[in-house]
């Protein structure tokens, strides 16, 4: 019997992240219907029009239109791209003012479509927007995911690997907590190839500690620096983005560095933060809990502070499973 599901993404803000998004599916085939919704209309109708163009070049034909917020009702995924950018100079955390506001307004017309997938939240700061999704939308905890530090991970991973010498794939390296100013690198589980980075610091006097804390403060800043040399960020992301949805669609397990909810994990509770996550069809299938030294929990908690404390004054200190 012929299978009659079709995987469905509707996207949310055809911005530079999200139309980066949407050409990354359709490049890798991820989906087999793509909606595009943004309040300005002729520029989301512009890009779907500008991607069926390329379709005859794509690995398999994608359904891509333009739609409202109806169109979410039979959504696999509802990604939300959508918000105010980060500015030269400023924060993540400091767009959260701006962006609560859209996002109440967004995650409301969704819900009222009769939507009951899984949101993926990139906008930033993502991991305050992906608790506010949860909240306002009152799906299943398991079914609201951040992009995290997905990112962060991969360019911690691709800077190792110019480091080392070896294919970013080969390098096996977390960043977790706040995507921002506050997330840190899990070097007590870094390795390449198998071989703990530590081991390798140590055996080859070719590689020193001081140059591997430099590459973690050029992966924090690198939003920083490529926002100031171009605008904003959004190829990575988008990639990163494209990564997590296939892992959905696929049913995969795979593990990611998303933002989702701790209950006690990492001795966190009632935050979104980037962890370590199996992530399938149903969204969060379990989280990974990595042994980590004291440093890094010492650091981690910092992180989860950090984020708790821009919940409090919006969010009653509540918990919703």
């Amino acid at each position: 019997m012929m299978n009659k599901h079709v995987n469905k993404v509707a996207l949310i803000g055809a911005g530079f992240v999200g139309s980066s998004y949407a050409f990354a599916l359709i490049n890798q085939g991820i989906t087999d219907e793509l909606v595009v919704i943004d309040v300005n209309k002729e520029k989301a109708m512009g890009d779907v029009m500008d991607l069926n163009h390329g379709k005859a070049f794509a690995p398999q034909p994608v359904k891509t239109s333009y739609g409202t917020y109806e169109d979410c009702k039979d959504a696999d995924i509802v990604c939300i791209c959508a918000g105010a950018n980060q500015k030269p100079g400023e924060t993540r955390l400091e767009l959260v003012e701006k962006n609560l506001k859209i996002f109440k307004g967004i995650v409301s017309e969704v819900m009222a479509s009769g939507f009951d997938g899984i949101f993926l939240v990139a906008t930033n700061p993502v991991d305050i927007l992906t608790y506010a999704t949860w909240k306002f939308s009152g799906l299943p905890k398991e079914r609201v995911i951040g992009s995290g530090t997905t990112l962060d991970s991969a360019r911690f991973r691709f800077m190792l690997s110019e480091y080392f010498g070896a294919a970013p794939q080969n390098v096996h390296a977390h960043i977790i907590g706040e995507h921002g100013d506050t997330e840190l690198p899990v070097w007590s589980h870094a390795n390449v190839g198998g071989v703990p980075v530590s081991e390798l610091v140590e055996k080859n006097d070719a590689y020193k500690q001081e140059e591997l804390d430099q590459i973690v403060d050029d992966v924090k800043n690198a939003a920083y620096h490529i926002i100031e040399k171009k605008g904003a960020t959004y190829y990575g992301v988008a990639m990163s983005l494209a990564r997590i949805t296939k892992a959905i669609l696929h049913n995969e397990n795979s593990i990611l560095t998303v933002s989702t909810y701790l209950d006690g994990q990492y001795g966190a509770d009632d935050v979104y933060i980037g962890v370590p996550a199996v992530v399938n069809r149903g969204g969060i299938a379990g989280i990974t809990e990595l042994n980590l030294n004291e440093k890094e929990k010492e650091q981690f908690l910092h992180s989860a502070g950090v984020l708790k404390n821009i919940l409090k004054p919006h969010f009653a200190e509540q918990k919703v499973n």
